[in-house]
C-alpha cells in the first residue's frame, strides 16, 4: 500500500499546478505532453481559439502556463479562459514556426500578433508563355502578345512579373513598356476586330500589330526586351537596342535605325526618371517597424527589377495581448531574462504570416533584427536561398531610411485618426447619455430605406461597434408586400425581421444582454434615417416587440435638409436635440447615417439592374419561366424587342395572358 501511494504522490507532483479553475483533465493531457518540438492550441468554453503558440519543448512551454499564478495580468486573463488544448508534433523548430503562423493567418486566435490583408496583390502580366507552348500561327492575339494589369492566382499558361504593391505600381510600369517597347494593351476582342489602328498607335504607344504595321518577329523581340527590363537587366536592353541601331546603320536602313534610336531614347528617359539602380540588387523587400501607444506599423517596401516600386502600410492587431504573452514565455524559457523588444516580435510576425501566401524575394532589409530559425525556415519553404540583412549600407541604407519614415508617417496618421473615432464615440456616449459597460463595445445599428418611385424597393442595415464601421455585419432586406413608396412600411417591415428573434431570445435567456447563442445581441443605440413618421414606425415595432423605446434615435434633416443641421428625435418623448454642427457627436451621427444612406442605394441599383438588365431579368418576373423566356426571346430577337415591344404585343406571345403581359410590361418599364 505503501508504494501505492507513493507512485500517486509522484505522478500528482509532475502535474502542473493550476492557475485558474481548469480541470483534472486538462491538467493530465498537459502533464503527458512529450518533449518535443510542435504547435499547441487553447481554446475556451465556446469553442473560441485563443492563442496559438510554438515551443522547442511541448512539454515546458505548455506548462508553464499552469504552473504559477499569473494574477490579472493579461497572460493570467487568458490562461483562466483555457477549457481545451490541441497540439500538432512536428520533425523541427522550423516546421513549428510555419505551421504556427498558417494558423494564425487562418484561424485569427484572440492573443495572436495577427497581420489581416484584405486584398491580394497586383501583377502586371504579359499574356502567352512561349515556353510552355508555341503561338498557333492563325491566333492573332496570341502571336502578338499583350501587357495587362492584373489580380488573382497566377496561371502556367501566361507570364507574370511582381507582386507590385499597388494597382498604381503596376499601371505606372504599363505605361513605361507602352513608351519603350510598344507592346498592345487592348482586349483580344478589340484587337481582332481591329481594321485602322488606334489612337495609341498616333500617338506612338503601340506598334499597331492589330492591323500588321509590325511583324511578329519584330513584336517577339520587344517582348523579350520588356520582359528583360521587367527583370531589371536595363542596361543590357540598351546594349542590345544600340547594336542593334548600329547594324541598321551600317547596312543603311535609316528608317529602322531611327527607330530603334527613338527607343534608346525612350529607355534613357524612363531610366533617368525612375532613379533606376544599377546595383546588384534587383528583387528586394524592405521591411521597417514602428511601435507607439498600443499599436504597430510594419511598412513594406518593394524593389522589383531594381526599380522602387512604392511601399504599402500593415498595421496589426492583438498587438499588447501577445507581446506580453510572448514575453512571459520567454521568460519560463529563459529563466527570467529580458524578452524580445516588441518591435522584433511585430516584424518577426509579419514575415512569418505575411511570406505563407506571397513568394519573398531573395533579399529582405530589416529595421530590427530577426531570428535566423525564420529566414532558414523562409529558405526552406520557397525553396531558395533568403538572406535577411540587419543595418545595410550605401543604397540599401538609403531604401530602409525611406520606408523608416512612412512607417512612422502611416503610424502617426492611425493615431490621428482612431483617437478623433474614439472621441467621437465617447461624445455621442455623453450626448445620448448612455452608459456601455465598454466604451470599445457600443454597438450602434443604422437603418435607411431605398427606392426608386417605389421599384426595387430595399432596406440597409450597418452596424458601428470598436470605433469604426463593421462592414462584415451590414445586411441588406428584400422589402416585399408593400405598397410602393411607402417608407414607413418598409421600416416597420425591416425593424421587425431584425429584432424580432432578439426580442423572444430575450424573454427566454437568463443573460438579456447576449440572448442569442450566436453572439448576436441587441445594440446600444438604434438610428433611423427620419423624423417624426419614422420614430413613431419605429416605437410602435419596439412596443409590440416589448423592447426598450429609449434605444430608438431618428436622424432628422434640418433646414434646407443641409449636412450639419440634423437634428435627433427620439422615440421615449424626449425633446428634440440639436447637437451642432460642430459636434463631434453629430460627425459620428451624420458618419453611420451616410454609411447606411450608401449601402442602401447601391443594393437597390443593383436588384433594381438585375431587373432591367441582362438576359436572366425576365425569369425574376413572377409567371415567366425557362419555356415562356425563350418564347419570349425567339419573337422579339432580344431582351430589347422585349423591353419596346406594348403590352398587346407581349400577349400575342404563345402561353403569355393579358396579366402577365402587364406584369412583364410593368417589370420592364
Amino acid at each position: 500500500m505503501a508504494d501505492g501511494a507513493d507512485k500517486e504522490r509522484d505522478q500528482a507532483a509532475a502535474r502542473p499546478t493550476a492557475a485558474g479553475p481548469h480541470d483534472e483533465k486538462l491538467l493530465g493531457e498537459v502533464a503527458s505532453l512529450p518533449a518535443l518540438p510542435g504547435v499547441y492550441r487553447y481554446f475556451d468554453a465556446q469553442g473560441g481559439l485563443l492563442y496559438v503558440g510554438k515551443a522547442r519543448d511541448l512539454k515546458k512551454r505548455v506548462s508553464s502556463y499552469f504552473q504559477k499564478n499569473h494574477g490579472g495580468t493579461r497572460i493570467g486573463h487568458m490562461v483562466s479562459k483555457i477549457v481545451r488544448l490541441e497540439t500538432t508534433v512536428v520533425r523541427s523548430e522550423a516546421e513549428a514556426l510555419l505551421l504556427e503562423n498558417n494558423l494564425i493567418k487562418t484561424l485569427n486566435p484572440r492573443f495572436n500578433i495577427l497581420f489581416r490583408d484584405d486584398k491580394s496583390y497586383p501583377y502586371l502580366k504579359i499574356t502567352g508563355n512561349p515556353g510552355l507552348r508555341a503561338p498557333v500561327a492563325g491566333d492573332a492575339a496570341q502571336v502578338f502578345p499583350r501587357v495587362a494589369y492584373y489580380r488573382g492566382a497566377v496561371e502556367k499558361r501566361h507570364r507574370y512579373f511582381g507582386p507590385f504593391p499597388s494597382a498604381w505600381a503596376v499601371k505606372e510600369s504599363i505605361q513605361l513598356l507602352q513608351k519603350v517597347f510598344r507592346l498592345r494593351t487592348c482586349e483580344d476582342t478589340v484587337f481582332n476586330n481591329r481594321t485602322r489602328p488606334c489612337l495609341l498607335y498616333q500617338i506612338k504607344r503601340c506598334s499597331g500589330p492589330c492591323v500588321d504595321l509590325i511583324s511578329p518577329e519584330a513584336y517577339g523581340v520587344d517582348v523579350a526586351h520588356a520582359e528583360r527590363f521587367l527583370r531589371g537587366e536595363t542596361q543590357q536592353v540598351a546594349a542590345e537596342l544600340e547594336r542593334r541601331m548600329t547594324a541598321h546603320a551600317e547596312r543603311l536602313e535609316f528608317e529602322q535605325a531611327a527607330e530603334i534610336r527613338n527607343q534608346l531614347g525612350a529607355l534613357s528617359r524612363v531610366l533617368h526618371q525612375q532613379s533606376i539602380e544599377t546595383a546588384s540588387d534587383k528583387d528586394v523587400d524592405i521591411l521597417a517597424v514602428r511601435v507607439q501607444g498600443g499599436r504597430a506599423c510594419v511598412n513594406l517596401a518593394m524593389v522589383r527589377g531594381g526599380r522602387h516600386l512604392g511601399d504599402r502600410p500593415y498595421f496589426p492587431v492583438h498587438v499588447e495581448d501577445a507581446t506580453a504573452l510572448r514575453a512571459a514565455e520567454e521568460a519560463g524559457d529563459t529563466g527570467g531574462a529580458v524578452a524580445q523588444p516588441v518591435e522584433v516580435q511585430v516584424l518577426e510576425a509579419f514575415v512569418a504570416q505575411h511570406y505563407t501566401g506571397v513568394a519573398p524575394p531573395p533579399a529582405l532589409i530589416t529595421g530590427v533584427p530577426v531570428a535566423k530559425t525564420l529566414i532558414e525556415a523562409l529558405s526552406q519553404q520557397s525553396g531558395m536561398k533568403i538572406t535577411a540583412v540587419h543595418n545595410p549600407r550605401e543604397q540599401r541604407r538609403v531604401w530602409l531610411e525611406m520606408a523608416q519614415k512612412n512607417a512612422d508617417l502611416q503610424l502617426a496618421r492611425l493615431l490621428a485618426e482612431e483617437g478623433s473615432q474614439q472621441s467621437r464615440t465617447r461624445a455621442l456616449a455623453e450626448a445620448l447619455d448612455l452608459a456601455p459597460d465598454d466604451l470599445d463595445a457600443l454597438r450602434i445599428e443604422c437603418f435607411d430605406i431605398s427606392h426608386t418611385a417605389g421599384e426595387a424597393t430595399q432596406a440597409s442595415c450597418v452596424v458601428f461597434q470598436h470605433h469604426k464601421m463593421q462592414n462584415s455585419e451590414y445586411r441588406r432586406y428584400n422589402i416585399e408586400g408593400i405598397t410602393g413608396g411607402d417608407d414607413y412600411a418598409a421600416m416597420r417591415q425591416v425593424l421587425t425581421r431584425r429584432y424580432a428573434k432578439l426580442a423572444e431570445a430575450a424573454r427566454t435567456s437568463a443573460d438579456p444582454d447576449h440572448p442569442v447563442g450566436d453572439g448576436a445581441r441587441m445594440p446600444d443605440l438604434v438610428l433611423v434615417d427620419g423624423g417624426k413618421g419614422q420614430v413613431a414606425m419605429a416605437r410602435e415595432v419596439f412596443t409590440e416587440l416589448g423592447l426598450d423605446l429609449s434605444l430608438i434615435v431618428g436622424v432628422e434633416k434640418g433646414e434646407g435638409r443641409k449636412v450639419g443641421l440634423e437634428e435627433l428625435v427620439f422615440a421615449d418623448g424626449r425633446e428634440k436635440v440639436y447637437l451642432g454642427s460642430d459636434s463631434a457627436a453629430l460627425m459620428l451621427v451624420a458618419q453611420i447615417r451616410d454609411e447606411a444612406h450608401r449601402f442602401a442605394i447601391t443594393g437597390m441599383r443593383a436588384r433594381r439592374a438585375k431587373v432591367r438588365v441582362g438576359g436572366s431579368r425576365l425569369e425574376d418576373i413572377p409567371g415567366i419561366g425557362p419555356k415562356k423566356r425563350a418564347r419570349l426571346l425567339q419573337h422579339f430577337g432580344g431582351v430589347r424587342g422585349v423591353t419596346a415591344a406594348g403590352i398587346d404585343d407581349i400577349a400575342r406571345v404563345e402561353g403569355v395572358s393579358r396579366e402577365l403581359a402587364e406584369e412583364i410590361y410593368r417589370a420592364l418599364h
